[in-house]
């Protein structure tokens, strides 16, 4: 079968669990990027099989959340948190950004390669100065190569240099990781969230959701983490955090 940069894809051999869209083909090997989860993948031409699905609806996504998060706008006003979204696929980035303006939730987005990020993210924040900031883009997991990751570490420095510019974890919430990110040294590192509990691939939205959920929870009041994980598209075994105030305040009257 002919294939095309663009085409939607499954792979057999994975029992076409991913969909993905092809990027790059050389005579043996397709590369493929995943439409809906923070994954980049490579695979011979004869273990693909073409797809006719289409990429999960976010604005599905966008409707369960915001019924999740339904406030009294009759009685009292709301300031949400500020989010501060640095992600290393600028595809994903764009799908984040419109999750925010449609959740009424103030964020600047910042596409950055993940090995650049350590370097920049003190002076965004002091650009910026967010109530959350969200480190994102793609990771693996390659557990033959002596539990190596793809881009774990350049997180991890990341987080470092976040803490270094604010070291409360109540004042500044960072959430670090993506796909198969090593999700305990990111919470070691300073993280109050991170990706991946199970070394599982997370969902393109995931950071953004959860993100949003911290930016519109009472800044007076502890979270319900298990209400807020339960929000992501793979749960706890995505995801994973500490139990923190929200960053939104609330006023009275309207």
């Amino acid at each position: 079968m002919n294939y095309k940069i663009g085409d939607l894809v499954t792979r057999i051999s994975h029992k076409h669990d991913i969909l993905f869209r092809i990027v790059d083909i050389n005579p043996e090997v397709v590369f493929l990027k995943g439409v809906d989860v923070r994954l980049y993948a490579d695979a011979p031409v004869k273990d693909l099989m073409k797809s006719s699905a289409t990429s999960s609806s976010d604005l599905d996504i966008i409707k369960e959340n915001v019924s999740k998060m339904r406030l009294d706008r009759s009685t009292y006003f709301y300031i949400p948190g500020s989010v501060l979204h640095i992600d290393g696929d600028n595809e994903y980035l764009d799908r984040c950004m419109n999750f925010y303006k449609e959740m009424n939730i103030k964020a600047n987005g910042i596409c950055l390669n993940e090995i650049d990020m350590p370097s920049k993210i003190g002076s965004l924040l002091e650009e910026y100065n967010p109530d959350i900031v969200v480190v994102t883009g793609h990771d693996a997991f390659y557990s033959r190569r002596e539990n190596e990751y793809q881009n774990t570490d350049n997180f991890i420095m990341c987080v470092k240099e976040a803490r270094k510019y604010e070291k409360s974890q109540d004042k500044l919430i960072i959430i670090a990781g993506a796909c198969q990110s090593n999700y305990e040294a990111l919470i070691k590192a300073g993280a109050n969230f991170a990706s991946s509990p199970k070394r599982i691939n997370i969902h393109a939205l995931d950071p953004a959701i959860v993100a949003s959920s911290l930016a519109l929870s009472d800044k007076n009041k502890s979270i319900d983490l298990i209400e807020i994980l339960e929000k992501t598209k793979y749960g706890s075994e995505g995801i994973g955090g500490i139990i923190t105030n929200g960053t939104m305040y609330v006023g009275y009257p309207r």
